[in-house]
């Protein structure tokens, strides 16, 4: 077993050896542009591409028409929040279905963003509250749901806490009030079954290298039945992809793309029970030696390899210098300009800041062993239990000594 122990799969995989060994006639052998219909070469290219977009349709249960590719996710939540907000909220499209956006509190930064942008561009943007295990609720949808209101724009599986939203049920309601329904299946598409006409999706951002493909390239499910979306293009020249994302594709990456959710599609169920089951096992070795130990997410609705817990009475970043050099995860907290930030969405959920702070997330994949399980298990129980021999606040704590009622001596 080799040290550190890389438990960061939600920021990203590394790239599958059968998908590294796919992709390598593409940069030197079979170099074509795609989009050079006149000889061998191009055609080589474009039958290369093709097949990659047929594998992506068969992962997410679309056609391979409804498949534009993109440089990733990020890119795709662009072309799709401000390319429907372009093409129906303004009345030079045509019909204006409205410039109302719902979306959640606890989304990817990439979807905040944009939706701030939109917000300076005129449109209305409700932000929901998640319930305290960072779910939304199809209730919650159906009361922020008004007349003008153009898309829901929901995270399907967290990349902080691994919540799973009920994105099937979300997806009904919006097609019942004639709404578009965009998901950022980042994080779940190749984790979990997913099935965009039966999930009721409208619009859907996937990326390679969150299942284990190459990083710089993604994909933006497309609708083109019941309803028909359309979208006004972002980057524009050459109308590449439909019209949809001009630009020389990426044949290499996107051969690699195709062959990792192939992998994907074909090992679902077996990696789904291995992550799940070493998630299961870390959190159970963890609470078996520490006390004060509190799951960041939904217990019942979560991602097979995503585990996010706070250690009660430990600082985050003194946890992960404890553990750095022998463990790759991620804490919870940010650090922005001069001050320490707590997640945003620990903080949408109501974690109080001293347990946000002390906040890990352990991401566990296709690679990730039940000896590195253990290990990492073991670092962090060691770890926990001599920064809180460290703390007065944990003797207090042990002692019964209510902390919220103690009056602190100002300086």
């Amino acid at each position: 077993m080799k040290t550190p122990i890389y438990l960061d799969y939600q920021a990203t995989t590394p790239v599958d050896a059968r998908v590294l060994e796919a992709m390598l006639p593409y940069f030197t052998e079979h170099f074509g542009n795609a989009a050079s219909r006149n000889h061998p070469f191009g055609w080589k290219a474009e039958e290369a591409v093709d097949t990659a977009r047929e594998e992506v349709a068969k992962l997410i249960g679309s056609s391979s028409k409804e498949v534009v590719f993109t440089s990733g996710s990020t890119e795709a939540i662009n072309l799709a929040l401000k390319g429907a907000v372009e093409m129906y909220g303004d009345s030079d499209h045509g019909k204006v279905k409205g410039r109302h956006i719902i979306t959640s509190l606890v989304e990817h930064k990439a979807v905040l963003d944009v939706c701030k942008h939109l917000e300076k561009n005129g449109c209305d943007v409700t932000y929901l509250t998640p319930d305290k295990t960072g779910r939304v609720s199809v209730e919650q949808i159906a009361e922020a749901m008004r007349e003008d209101t153009l898309m829901v724009a929901l995270i399907w599986g967290n990349n902080e806490i691994g919540t799973i939203n009920p994105i099937r049920e979300i997806g009904a309601l919006c097609h019942e009030k004639d709404v578009l329904f965009f998901v950022d299946g980042t994080q779940a598409v190749g984790k979990i079954p997913v099935d965009v006409y039966a999930d009721n999706i409208d619009l859907m951002c996937l990326s390679a290298h969150k299942m284990y493909g190459p990083k710089g390239v993604g994909a933006l499910f497309v609708r083109r039945r019941q309803p028909r979306v359309r979208l006004v293009s972002q980057i524009d020249g050459g109308g590449h992809e439909r019209g949809m994302r001009s630009g020389t594709l990426n044949v290499p990456s996107l051969v690699g793309f195709g062959e990792a959710c192939r992998l994907c599609r074909e090992n679902l169920e077996k990696e789904m029970a291995h992550t799940t089951g070493l998630r299961v096992r870390l959190e159970a070795r963890i609470r078996a030696s520490l006390d004060e130990v509190h799951l960041n997410g939904n217990a019942d609705h979560l991602l097979p390899g995503c585990l996010n817990l706070s250690f009660a009475y430990v600082e985050g970043e003194s946890l992960l210098m404890g553990i750095n050099n022998s463990l790759a995860v991620s804490s919870g907290s940010a650090c922005t300009s001069a001050s320490l930030e707590p997640s945003h969405v620990l903080r949408a959920m109501g974690v109080g800041d001293d347990l946000a702070h002390s906040s890990i997330r352990f991401g566990i994949g296709r690679n990730t062993t039940e000896e590195e399980v253990d290990f990492a298990a073991d670092r962090i129980i060691e770890t926990v239990k001599r920064l809180r021999d460290l703390s007065p606040l944990y003797e207090m704590a042990l002692e019964g000594i209510d902390l919220s009622s103690v009056e602190w001596a100002g300086h």
